[in-house]
């Protein structure tokens, strides 16, 4: 069984017990539960349903497990001929979730 869910402006395929990194989900700590309602397709025992936009009464809930930062993106510019160099780097903070549960 597998659900393909529209979260945080991305869409991701879940299955139970898959782990997960989703957009840094501030407000939450480890442990704390997660309900994700816009399920776009479900997939459960051969049969395939698809939502419009939205499959009724499909929920997948998920366990939040830490909040990481990703690895470092270096940002370079420069202008030729000018001497002109500017390097910044960037890591992105993102939350790993569990799923639990995913029902019809």
């Amino acid at each position: 069984m597998y659900a393909i869910v529209h979260f945080k402006g991305y869409q991701f395929k879940v299955e139970k017990d898959a782990v997960i990194a989703v957009p840094y989900l501030a407000d939450l700590k480890a442990g704390d539960k997660v309900s994700m309602d816009e399920v776009l397709l479900l997939r459960e025992d051969g049969n395939i349903k698809f939502g419009t936009p939205h499959v009724e009464g499909a929920v997948v809930t998920a366990e939040v497990i830490e909040h990481k930062r990703d690895k470092k993106i270096i940002v370079f510019k420069k202008i030729r001929r000018q001497g002109f160099k500017k390097k910044n780097g960037h890591r992105q903070n993102f939350t790993e979730i569990k799923i639990q549960d995913i029902k019809s």
